[in-house]
Formats: C-alpha cells, sequence, structure tokens
C-alpha cells in the first residue's frame, strides 16, 4: 500500500524539471527586492516581490522539504497556538515543519541571512521595530487547502507581519492554490509561483489558500515583536 508521502512525492516528481542554476543575489539587488515588497505593500496593503528567493536558494529549500516528507517528519497543521492548538481537516489540511537554526542545515541558515537582512531593512526604513520571527515549511497535498482566517492569534499580539515564500515551478493557473486575499472592496488571489514572496499585515487581512489541484510549497512564518 502506498502512503501519503510516497503519493505526494510522486506527484511533485510530475512536475519538478532541474533545477535552474543561480548565483545569490548581491546587496544592492537585495534592497530592490526589498524595496519591492515594502513599496507595494504601502500601495494596497499587499507586499509582492516576484524574485524574493533566488532560484538556487529556493530549489534548496524545495529540496530539503521534499526530503522531510520522504521521511516523514511533516507533521499536521493545526490553529491555535500552544494548549488550545485543534486539528480540524475541514478547516485546514496542511502539513508543516518549523525550522530553526539548531538544525544547522546550510539552505535554513542562509534563509534566516536573507530574514536578518530583510528586518533590519524593514526596521531601518520603516521603524517597525521587529524583534524576531518564526518560519515552516508548509505542504499542501493535492485537494488541501485552508479556510478563511487572520494569522494574529486573539490571544497574543506578537505576529505582526505574515510573510509566505513560494517554492513551486512551472506553476499554471489550473493548478489553483491561490492565495486569496479578502478585503471590504475586493478578493486579490496570488498564484504561488517559485521565489515569490507575499507580505501583509498578520492582524489586518482575512485570506486563505484555495483548493490545490498539485502539490503546493512554501516557508510560511510571521515577523514578530515582543
Amino acid at each position: 500500500m502506498i502512503n501519503l508521502s510516497d503519493a505526494v512525492l510522486q506527484q511533485i516528481a510530475v512536475y519538478s524539471p532541474e533545477p535552474e542554476i543561480a548565483g545569490s543575489i548581491n546587496a544592492p539587488c537585495l534592497q530592490t527586492v526589498f524595496n519591492e515588497l515594502i513599496d507595494s505593500y504601502i500601495e494596497n496593503k499587499v507586499g509582492i516581490a516576484e524574485n524574493f528567493l533566488d532560484a538556487s536558494l529556493a530549489s534548496s529549500l524545495k529540496a530539503n522539504l521534499m526530503s522531510l516528507l520522504a521521511t516523514n517528519q511533516l507533521l499536521p497543521a493545526g490553529t491555535g497556538n500552544d494548549s488550545a492548538v485543534v486539528h480540524n481537516k475541514l478547516y485546514r489540511n496542511d502539513s508543516i515543519y518549523w525550522l530553526d537554526r539548531k538544525h544547522n542545515d546550510p539552505h535554513e541558515n542562509e534563509f534566516f541571512d536573507l530574514m536578518d537582512q530583510f528586518v533590519k531593512h524593514l526596521n531601518r526604513t520603516c521603524y517597525t521595530g521587529i524583534t524576531g520571527y518564526e518560519f515552516h515549511y508548509a505542504l499542501y497535498p493535492t485537494g488541501s487547502f485552508y479556510k478563511k482566517h487572520f494569522d494574529q492569534f486573539r490571544n497574543d499580539s506578537s505576529r505582526q507581519y505574515s510573510m509566505i515564500m513560494y517554492l513551486n515551478t512551472d506553476w499554471a493557473p489550473e493548478d489553483g492554490g491561490e492565495l486569496r486575499i479578502h478585503t471590504l472592496d475586493y478578493q486579490q488571489d496570488i498564484a504561488p509561483t517559485n521565489g515569490k514572496s507575499v507580505f501583509f499585515k498578520s492582524s489586518e487581512l482575512e485570506h486563505e489558500v484555495l483548493l490545490t489541484n498539485r502539490p503546493r510549497m512554501s516557508v510560511t512564518g510571521w515577523l514578530k515583536v515582543g
């Protein structure tokens, strides 16, 4: 009998071409990407930068996630925090794995170095006062979703900004899995294409992940205060 990990890995393999070769983004380019994310956030409350992760780092993080899947280290995602965590597959059915510098993984550490630079730039240019962050891998198998929600907990306001970095090559409109942002006036659907980052206020925008028609991967997390 084939298990969930094997089934998802087989589906991912169908959509996994040879990784692109790309060097590290240099400092001037990083500032440009950071400003693209911040400026688009200031303009309409949803920041988008198409190449926040370069192709090399995105490919390495995707390989990490696939290795975690193959070794059954991903855990069912829940809602709520601490003792209030609830697992409800009718509301959310992705799997996650928390990133941590203690893992001493070179690619995760490269990602953390990137986030350190972004937080420093964000604090310097926008006076946001961010003091920390937390991120996890997220895998949505085919047929999964996440219903409408806010990211900031009712009993904990430390999450200030939400960030998602996508790890999906050759994503097509028929693959679904869009991030849908809800506002009073309109809905905005964002395709989870490789290297793209989305940035918004955790307490401000209700959002959801639409039904995905192929495995959908990301690094997702929050910039925090306190």
